[in-house]
């Protein structure tokens, strides 16, 4: 009786941090599938916004002495400037010359590579961990379970952010203007809506989310200039739920969150890699688009 108590402890405990993870990694992956909805391509730069984020809310802590609520406010905005500055310089000429997605996803690879570099010159490449402004002291849940509050902040955190980007893109008329580019950018541009606008927008609101993700990550794995290549696996779960898709980039990294903490609790942390990349090749084995993805002319 013991043993099965002790097992369902462990299995709901494994529950809350593969939803903690996936929660974060939901709001790194909308930000891939928000660009690619518009523009058709994936912005392997991303991740370099994630570590501006990290590093932005480091600095504000650690030499500004910052609370966490500004230090989080100068991250969204810091890594918000760098994603549109990004666009502006990388790819908008390339958006002006061709239709080629191509060029633009290996300007993204480029970019990405260069703000990696960037930090590991001007900041160095040794790891930082952020101040405890965040706590991660144990948390019971009715006796059921115990879990960390940094995991529960993770996730309340997760679910606060992707609710006001659905109010933004649902109730304002930017919103709409981006949900109507998600459909033919050129017929929006047609229409009258301002597309270099527009695409600024998605830069600065996908770099946003990625810089949260960013400070959670750098909790939880401290901060250091090569963390942006874990967003590989917020890109695995866009690709799961359907590149594009919103409800399936957050469906998808739920899935590889829980996929990644159930592997590590009850078979071996080492096997979490392999259960990620193994559920990428079933799903373009079995249903290339994603979960709620839908075909269309053309995939990068």
């Amino acid at each position: 009786m013991k043993e099965v108590s002790h097992g369902l402890e462990t299995f709901l405990q494994q529950v809350i941090n593969g939803l903690s993870l996936g929660s974060v990694y939901a709001l790194i992956a909308v930000g891939y599938s928000l660009v690619y909805s518009v523009l058709l391509f994936s912005n392997f730069a991303h991740g370099g916004f994630l570590v501006v984020g990290g590093y932005a809310c480091y600095a504000a802590l650690k030499v500004l002495g910052a609370n966490i609520w500004v230090a989080s406010a100068m991250s969204l905005v810091g890594a918000g400037i760098v994603a549109v500055v990004t666009e502006r310089l990388a790819y908008k000429p390339i958006r002006e010359r061709t239709n080629v997605t191509l060029y633009l996803l290996i300007a993204s690879m480029g970019m990405s590579i260069v703000i990696e570099n960037l930090f590991v010159i001007f900041v160095g490449g040794r790891f930082r961990a952020l101040p405890p402004v965040i706590p991660t002291s144990p948390v019971s849940l009715f006796g059921l379970a115990t879990t960390s509050a940094f995991d529960l902040l993770s996730l309340v955190a997760s679910v606060v952010f992707l609710g006001a980007l659905q109010i933004f893109l649902l109730r304002t008329k930017w919103g709409l203007a981006i949900r109507a580019a998600a459909y033919d950018l050129r017929t929006a541009g047609l229409m009258g809506v301002n597309v270099n606008l527009l695409v600024s927008i998605v830069f600065f609101v996908a770099g946003a989310l990625a810089a949260v993700g960013g400070i959670f990550l750098s909790v939880r794995y401290t901060l250091y200039p090569q963390l942006g290549g874990i967003t590989i696996k917020a890109f695995v779960a866009a690709v799961i739920g359907g590149l594009g898709s919103l409800p399936g980039a957050v469906v998808g990294s739920i899935i590889l969150g829980l996929a990644e903490m159930l592997t590590a609790g009850f078979i071996s942390s080492q096997l979490r890699d392999l259960v990620v990349f193994s559920l990428l090749v079933v799903t373009l084995l079995v249903k290339p688009s994603g979960l709620f993805g839908k075909n269309v002319s053309e995939k990068v």
